[in-house]
């Protein structure tokens, strides 16, 4: 269980790292697909760099942390293996895995950088007018956010869990 949750929260911080890159160093609003419409609509396209070479910055700390989100869940099945897991094990360990990142992305992501922190609105502050509604208390797209975390990522967990229970 320990080994779970260190490797959840490899992925957390490895996700962080990943938008972090996008965001400050690569600035290419291609990567904002999961950004809510209203706000892709009012982006500017960067064509200048942040600095001399701020974009090769952030496509090299994106690959890291694209190797560290790989190299944590091949970690945790290769391991799982190793200890002989069940379809079972497998599954808890996997929807762990995936609900301890939605619910970081839910927490950290939607509610404290964007809405409290305003972190996406320091880089792009044309979507200011989109993200200040007084009333919203969380961020866009929690109904999408919810359908991953109960229903997608436990599916994915599933047929994980299934194919790895073959392959023993």
């Amino acid at each position: 269980m320990a080994l779970t949750v260190y490797l959840s929260i490899v992925v957390c911080g490895a996700v962080s790292l990943v938008m972090i890159a996008g965001i400050a160093f690569i600035q290419d609003t291609r990567l904002f697909s999961s950004a809510p419409k209203e706000a892709r609509d009012v982006l500017i396209p960067r064509d200048r760099e942040l600095f001399c070479g701020a974009r090769t910055i952030g496509w090299v700390l994106a690959a890291f942390g694209l190797l560290m989100i790989l190299g944590a869940f091949g970690f945790a099945i290769w391991d799982g293996f190793r200890s002989g897991f069940t379809f079972r094990q497998f599954f808890i360990r996997l929807t762990i895995m995936f609900t301890v990142y939605k619910l970081y992305d839910m927490v950290f992501f939607d509610y404290f950088l964007l809405m409290k922190f305003r972190f996406f609105q320091h880089y792009y502050p044309e979507v200011e007018s989109v993200f200040d509604d007084p009333d919203r208390k969380y961020g866009f797209n929690l109904k999408s956010q919810l359908v991953k975390l109960i229903v997608v990522f436990p599916a994915i967990s599933a047929l994980a869990a299934w194919i790895c229970a073959q392959l023993k």
